[in-house]
Parts: structure tokens; C-alpha cells; sequence
């Protein structure tokens, strides 16, 4: 390109906020009015385009009663979380007001809810996918697996994709429930799967790497892992990230479908089972060595630390230059994306393993006390 077509480049993507990552996919972060499934987006990359105020302040808590694993969904200014007794709650983001509760009639674990136009989406330890309308909490439709669900819904166009311990990545009818495809692993699905160009990841408990094709369920290729995977992939142009049990974090090559690059650390063999975060030249992630780390995409060099006070299996968010995650020592900790440097923490006094969403300004999380709290 010539000095002026690069010039032109760079102002469209200055405008439009796009992150330009490791692999040449173009990938914008989730709206900053809203994040609609477990990791804003279905690329699962934990960018959010709203940016949150410096100083924070608690606005409101909300007590679900039992533990909350599961991380919360933002839309159209209702926040929509599954508690540990098994209500999927429907509560007014500014006010924290309650707008309806529906019943699962199980426990809900760390399945998330996906939010589509008029239905809200989640899964349950009973091993049942539940359709919810958004205006009342009324059910629509049920679909029961053969064993319970920890994996987060994903919308794709009029489909639900999501796994099962049963073995199965399952896609359904989003209006009806209807079965579309299933897909049989050799272990639990529990990771969420990523989407891109019409195909799904996902990272499994067999170890392997799988490359599903969306509109009829056929296996495109596998990429062996080596080691159990518990955390969702970021899934981005010809790159996958992800850590392991194997105290390892992954960068596979989608093209050659090899293993680009492995991160490990001889001071730390501890398992990762958080879902990283993409930011620009960054992967960050936590670890069960009760730290924060950030890796460079392109090498799988060290970048660095930051340490807590007990294990991190959240899943950081990255907005305006800030990494916002949970730990298990119950702090919600807000670092310099660049540095790692902590900028503000907050103690509710119980661990947190869910994971954080931001939309308009605030942060959305819930901790092992059984309480959402929101930031702003």
C-alpha cells in the first residue's frame, strides 16, 4: 500500500475502535450497551467497547441466595444470571430491581446465559437447556441431556450451540428446542464453544481440538491438545488460545493445525482453567498459581504477572486499557492492561470464580457469597 492508503487504513480503524489480532481477523468487541453470552462475543475474545468509570462504586448488590458461578448477560438494560439454587434472575441494571425470576426446577452451575432477541438461553445441572422469554421469565421450551450442563449457550443465526457432559456438543432450534445435530466427543464438553466462518471450537476433556461445522454438525478436523481442557478457546483469524491441565497455555495454528506456540512456567506447574482475553498483541488469563498473567500472541513470550491471593479460574474482561477479573481470595481486581500494575480492588469477602460483564459503564459479577454486584 502507498503512504496515503495507509493513512486512510489507519484512521478507519481508529474510528471504528476495531482490535486487529494475532492471525488478520478483524474482530470488534463486544457493544458497549451490552454483553449478550460468556465472553461477549461468540469469537469468546472478553472485549467489551464500554469503559467503565476510573473510580469505581458499588451501585447495588443482589442476593441470589446460594453460590453464583455462573456469569451474568447484559441486554437492552436487564442483567440476566443463573444462581447456585437454580433461579435464572431478570434485574434492572441500574436499579438492580428484580423483574422476574424463573425456576429451573435444578441447580445451575457455571453455564451462562446467552441472550437472543426475546429469549434468554442457559443450561443446568440436571442436564436440561432452557428457553426463557424475556418480557415475563416465562418458559418456552426445555431440552434434557443425558448429564449435567457447565457449558455456556452460543446463538448462531436460528441455532443454540452448547455441550453436555454427556459427551455431545449439542446444536438446537432456537425457537423450538428441536435436536438440529449433536456431536459425540471422547469426554465432557465443558468449555463453551467459539464461532467463526460458520464452524465451532471447541477445546475438550478428551484433549482434543475440534473444528465443527455449523450448519450439519460434520467434524472438519481435529488438533490434538495433548492435555485435558477445562477453559474456552479465543478463536481468531488462523489462531486459537487456550490453557490446559497440563500447566500449559496453547497457541494452535488453524492453518497447519499444529500447536503454535506453548506457554508454561517452570516456578508455576498449576492448571489454567480461566478463558483468556484477547487485547490487541495480548492473551490474559488466570491461573491456578493464584496469578494473572499476560502472554505476547504472536511468540508465547511472558509479558507479566500479577499475583493474587488464591487461585484465579475467573475469566478476565478487557475494556479502555483495564483488565477487570475475579479471584478467588473474593477481590475483584481492575489492572493496567499494558503493566499489569493494580489500579483498584474491591473484597466481598467470598471467592469469585465467575467471570465479569460490562456493559454501559458497569461491571456485572457474582461471588461464592451468593451475591451479583454491580460497579459504575
Amino acid at each position: 500500500m502507498n503512504r496515503h492508503t495507509i493513512q486512510r487504513y489507519a484512521l478507519i480503524v481508529a474510528m471504528t475502535s476495531v482490535v486487529l489480532p494475532i492471525g488478520g481477523q478483524t474482530l470488534r468487541p463486544a457493544s458497549e450497551h451490552e454483553w449478550r453470552q460468556f465472553r461477549g462475543s461468540a469469537h469468546l475474545t472478553g472485549l467489551s467497547a464500554t469503559t467503565p468509570p476510573a473510580t469505581l462504586t458499588l451501585l447495588w448488590t443482589y442476593d441470589a441466595g446460594e453460590v453464583i458461578d455462573s456469569s451474568a448477560a447484559i441486554a437492552n438494560g436487564v442483567v440476566y444470571v443463573g444462581g447456585g439454587d437454580g433461579d435464572l434472575v431478570a434485574l434492572d441494571l441500574d436499579s438492580g430491581a428484580l423483574r422476574w425470576s424463573y425456576s429451573t426446577a435444578n441447580l445451575i452451575g457455571e453455564s451462562s446465559p446467552a441472550v437472543g432477541p426475546d429469549t434468554v438461553y442457559i443450561g443446568d445441572l440436571g442436564g436440561f437447556v432452557h428457553a426463557v422469554n424475556t418480557a415475563d421469565g416465562q418458559g418456552r421450551w426445555t431440552f434434557q441431556t443425558n448429564s449435567e450442563i457447565k457449558s455456556s449457550p452460543v446463538l448462531v443465526n436460528d441455532l443454540v450451540l452448547i455441550g453436555s457432559y454427556d459427551g455431545h456438543l449439542y446444536a438446537l432450534d432456537a425457537r423450538t428446542g428441536e435436536e438440529r445435530w449433536k456431536v459425540l466427543t471422547m469426554g465432557q464438553v465443558h468449555a463453551t464453544p467459539a464461532v467463526q466462518d460458520g464452524l465451532a471450537f471447541i477445546a475438550g476433556c478428551d484433549a482434543q481440538f475440534r473444528a465443527i461445522r455449523v450448519t450439519d454438525g460434520n467434524e472438519m478436523y481435529q488438533i490434538d491438545a495433548g492435555a485435558y481442557t477445562g477453559a474456552s478457546p479465543i478463536v481468531t483469524g488462523d489462531r486459537a488460545y487456550f490453557g490446559t491441565f497440563n500447566f500449559e497455555v496453547l497457541a494452535l495454528d488453524l492453518k497447519d493445525r499444529t500447536v503454535a506456540w506453548r506457554y508454561t512456567r517452570d516456578d508455576a506447574q498449576f492448571p489454567y482453567y480461566s478463558s483468556a482475553a484477547l487485547d490487541g498483541d495480548r492473551i490474559i488469563l488466570g491461573g491456578r498459581d493464584k496469578r494473572v498473567h499476560a502472554i505476547d500472541a504472536a511468540t508465547g513470550a511472558p509479558v507479566w504477572t500479577f499475583a493474587t491471593r488464591a487461585r484465579v479460574d475467573s475469566s478476565p474482561v478487557v475494556a479502555g486499557g483495564r483488565v477487570y477479573i475475579g479471584s478467588g481470595d473474593g477481590r475483584l481486581y481492575v489492572l493496567d492492561a499494558a503493566s499489569g500494575k493494580k489500579i483498584w480492588e474491591f473484597d466481598t469477602g467470598a471467592g469469585i470464580t465467575a467471570s465479569p460483564a460490562l456493559a454501559d459503564g458497569k461491571i456485572v459479577i457474582g461471588a461464592q457469597d451468593g451475591r451479583l454486584y454491580v460497579f459504575g
